[in-house]
Formats: structure tokens, sequence, C-alpha cells
């Protein structure tokens, strides 16, 4: 399965750029994102932008801002100054709808796995036939069918977290944020997620994700944002800022070194 998802996720490395396709506008985009909490920058002056189908990573060390960046571009977060943008207007309520946010910790309600995927679905209004079909798909795709009547918060750390990005994907977002969602997960559960977030790029779905796990990064990615010290450091194609990172921050960081200095921006 890991070779298959790795051959699943080659980018295209060896196609001249003359010959790429031009790229998409922007689904989401940040401009001077910036966010202070109790007189600490936490992220500065961070401009990014997210193509519709592609597989964005972001990646840093901790406390480099990732988080507070996802939270940021879902509308969880106001930033300090900047602006957030959908499809090139400004985030709002609707344009939330359209997108999902799973965590590094599962966010289970104290309901069977069955009900906690009933609910979001009628949150979003489905009712009837079509809730219980998309309830019957997310539960075998999580391979969750056995275990559908049994309280969610008993299941374990892998199983929870299937049953979170189902739950999110269930809701047919065009946008999907995944905040290290395999962080303490063991090799076949972290195979199992993998599989679920492939699927979903699969279907067209757009992909932004945290991530600490090299391997993964090159298995899924296919852009990369290196933030900081709440900056970005760098930005640029997945395997090619793993292989060649042209700024002294992602260089340390991917050598195993700490690193104290300016980000160094590179794109």
């Amino acid at each position: 399965m890991r070779e298959a998802l790795q051959t699943l996720s080659e980018p295209l490395t060896d196609v001249p750029d003359a010959l790429r396709p031009p790229l998409a506008d922007p689904l989401l985009s940040g401009r001077g994102l910036t966010l202070e909490i109790g007189g600490r920058r936490l992220l500065d002056a961070i401009d990014i932008d997210i193509r519709p189908g592609r597989r964005t990573l972001v990646m840093g060390a901790n406390g480099a801002g990732k988080s507070l960046l996802l939270r940021v571009l879902h509308g969880l977060v106001s930033p300090t100054s900047g602006s957030v943008r959908w499809r090139g207007r400004p985030l709002d309520k609707a344009a939330r709808r359209a997108q999902a946010m799973v965590f590094q910790r599962p966010v289970m309600l104290r309901r069977s796995v069955f009900a906690n995927l009933s609910f979001a679905l009628g949150v979003r209004g489905l009712r009837g036939a079509e809730r219980g079909r998309r309830i019957a798909e997310a539960l075998e795709q999580a391979r969750l069918g056995d275990l559908a009547r049994r309280p969610a918060r008993v299941l374990s750390g892998g199983e929870q977290q299937r049953l979170a990005l189902v739950r999110a994907l269930a809701c047919d977002p065009e946008l999907l944020f995944l905040d290290e969602p395999t962080a303490s997960l063991d090799p076949a559960s972290t195979q199992a997620i993998e599989r679920l977030v492939d699927d979903a790029h699969q279907r067209g779905v757009t992909i932004v994700m945290v991530t600490h796990d090299l391997g993964q990064a090159r298995r899924l990615g296919d852009d990369l944002v290196f933030l900081h010290g709440g900056r970005v450091a760098e930005t640029g194609p997945a395997r090619k800022l793993l292989d060649a990172p042209a700024s002294d921050a992602a260089r340390a960081w991917l050598e195993g070194r700490l690193y104290l200095g300016e980000p160094g921006m590179t794109t």
C-alpha cells in the first residue's frame, strides 16, 4: 500500500517548466497574516496560496506556527492583521461550510460511531436516504462497520482518527485541513489514514496538511510551505524542497540541526 501511495503521489519533476500547465487561481489565499497573542507575534506577515486539487503540506519545527496557520486559514482564529480569501472573496460562513478540519486529537461526541456521523451530516442539512447512504459509505471507508454502535470515545486512537476523517469527508468539503492526523499512531493506522487522504485527493478534494513525517511528506505532498518562527522560510514543490532546500531554516531542520537564525525566505 505504501508503495502504491508513493506512486500516486509522484510529482511531475521531469516535465520542463515550459510544458507545465498554468497554475490555477488560488482556492484559498492569505495575505499578510499576522497573529499576536499576549504581546508575542506568533504569525508574522504570512502570504500563502492554496491551489485547487493540490496537496499542500505545512512543515517546520515545533512552535513554528503551523497549527495556528491552519486555524487562521479555516477561520477558527482571527488574525491580528491580514486577510483570508476564498475564491478571491473574503472568507465567510458559506466559505467555511465548503471546508472541513481534522485535528491532531480527534474530537468525538459522547455518542456512538454511527451517531457521530449522523449528527455531522444533520448539521449540514442532510436527511433521510442521502444521510443514510453517506453514513454507510463512511463506515465502509473507515472500516468501522462492525463498531457502528460502539461509543466513539472508547475507540482506539487510530479508530477515532479514521472516524474523524470520514466524518469530515462525508460532508463533501472542497478543502480539507489536517493537523498532524497521524501523530502518535502506529504504522498500520498511519497507512489507513494516508489511504483515506489519498482517496479524497483522487476525488478532487484540496488538502492542506501539517506533518513532521518526511516519508509521509514525500508520499502525499504536491506543494510544501516551510515555516520558521512564525514566518514563511521557503515554499515550492514538495519533492524539490525536501531534496534540495534553499533556505537555511529548512536545510537545518531536515538535517536535524537546531536553527535560531532568520527564516531567509526562498520561493
